[in-house]
């Protein structure tokens, strides 16, 4: 059987507001494995968008089917009493699906830098995107140093 593969990754500094959800970003000329054309400039919708815009954080499944998310986080040091991160079905609201979060965790920070990774499954969709999103609760923004982004669809 046939598995489709998204896996992308951003290196550049990304500042995230304390108590925000945020959405992370994924530049389109990063490092990413995508020859189905998942995380694309040239979205479904018909929206081409700019790896600065927050469509640049998007996974546009490529057939229905049951999806392996994954991802990672590197958090820079600082005062924080809890990490946040979860996948989301539509998070910019694009589609007539509900947004819908799946495999939140919220975290106690360990010394030193943060380093998380984690795993999810769930039922995705041609034509409702997925994201990776982030909140932190320090007092001043902090910055993600490193972050992965994947998907496997294994098709129905």
């Amino acid at each position: 059987m046939t598995v489709y593969v998204c896996s992308l990754s951003a290196t550049p500094d990304q500042l995230i507001q304390p108590n925000v959800d945020t959405l992370l970003i994924f530049p389109f000329e990063q490092d990413q494995i995508d020859h189905l054309a998942m995380h694309d400039p040239a979205q479904p919708d018909g929206v081409t968008a700019l790896s600065t815009d927050q469509r640049a954080g998007l996974i546009w499944p490529y057939c229905d089917g049951w999806g392996s998310l994954s991802a990672e986080v590197q958090w820079e040091a600082g005062a924080y009493t809890e990490l946040r991160d979860v996948f989301m079905r539509d998070p910019l609201g694009f589609t007539t699906d509900p947004m819908n979060d799946t495999g939140r965790d919220d975290r106690p920070p360990s010394g030193g830098y943060q380093y998380f990774t984690k795993h999810h499954e769930i039922s995705v969709y041609q034509g409702t995107p997925l994201g990776f999103m982030v909140r932190h609760n320090d007092k001043v923004p902090r910055s993600i140093l490193y972050a992965q982004f994947k998907l496997a669809i294994h098709p129905w």
